[in-house]
């Protein structure tokens, strides 16, 4: 008789998510035996060759690594390559959304509004767009390099603190877009399904880093007291830019909803985080949709796509 379904959850890689990624894996591996379903074995990695993915024994694979090597190509061209079925999006998808500057361009495309934004050119210490601005990394995710920059001095000193990364080996593209007043609001999508709409409320008005993963002082409102339009408007764009973009499985997609009700476009990612504090579980779970019964969907997509 033929036994439970072996799943191979992957985690950790070499980018600067690497401890969230340890955690989110650590998560899902945890979901998925609470289901009784799957044969469950939790690996945790940096790199990882196509012969080494060969060894690993498993039926489907689901891999949860944050960053760029993780999620945003290259580890999808060994799982493609591999052949077996794998949670979450394929290797053009996971490109195309981890590129943030490619991301806008298809929005636009669909009609989906985003700031204009334009490549940092750090040679150049006045700032080509409107202050106040933000620059961030154009292949990161988690906030992570992201600066507000309110001044001429505070641009100039973020170009000459980016330079000094490249010197010491950190080379990342960056790229800078007008900073939007309002609320930011964030939509999960599980297949062809919006998740309910969560509002974030950082404590200190940055939702950084240490506001996500860290601290306990951010405030998430699910299904928040906004106009109804608005509410559907971005779970449409969110399923609709996920759809253009060739996303699978699951993604999670932010907005900031400006004064004057326009919900504009930040990012979409293809690897939401599945920690504790993530938004994705969240949002699940206010729709009925528990962690074990949400990590046995996402497995069970996988499959029923393979088939």
């Amino acid at each position: 008789m033929k036994g439970p379904v072996r799943v191979l959850v992957l985690g950790g890689g070499p980018d600067a998510e690497r401890e969230v990624s340890i955690k989110s894996a650590t998560g899902i591996a945890e979901a998925l035996r609470r289901t009784g379903r799957y044969d469950v074995r939790l690996k945790i990695i940096a790199r990882i060759s196509s012969a080494a993915l060969r060894a690993m024994p498993a039926d489907v694979i689901f891999p949860y690594l944050h960053g760029p090597w993780g999620e945003g190509g290259p580890l999808q061209d060994i799982l493609e390559a591999d052949g077996r079925p794998f949670v979450g999006s394929g290797s053009a998808a996971a490109r195309l959304a981890m590129d943030k500057m490619a991301t806008k361009g298809v929005s636009l495309a669909i009609g989906i509004p985003t700031p204009p934004a334009c490549i940092l050119n750090t040679t150049d210490h006045r700032c080509p767009l409107p202050l106040p601005v933000v620059v961030k990394p154009v292949h990161e995710g988690s906030t992570i390099g992201l600066r507000i920059c309110e001044t001429d001095r505070q641009f100039a000193a973020c170009c000459r603190a980016i330079e000094a990364e490249r010197r010491r080996g950190v080379s990342r593209a960056y790229m800078i877009e007008p900073r939007i007043a309002g609320a930011e609001l964030t939509v999960g999508v599980i297949g062809r399904s919006a998740l309910p709409v969560i509002r974030i409320v950082p404590r200190q008005g940055l939702y950084d880093y240490k506001a996500k993963y860290i601290r306990n002082d951010t405030r998430y409102i699910v299904n928040p007291p906004l106009d109804a339009k608005v509410l559907r408007r971005v779970q449409r764009d969110a399923l609709r830019l996920a759809e253009a973009l060739g996303c699978r499985h699951i993604s999670r997609t932010d907005f900031m909803l400006a004064r004057d009700g326009t919900p504009w476009l930040l990012e979409i990612n293809t690897t939401p985080g599945f920690t504790d504090h993530s938004l994705v579980p969240k949002a699940a779970r206010a729709a009925g949709i528990g962690t074990p019964d949400l990590c046995d969907r996402l497995v069970r997509m996988a499959l029923a796509d393979r088939r």
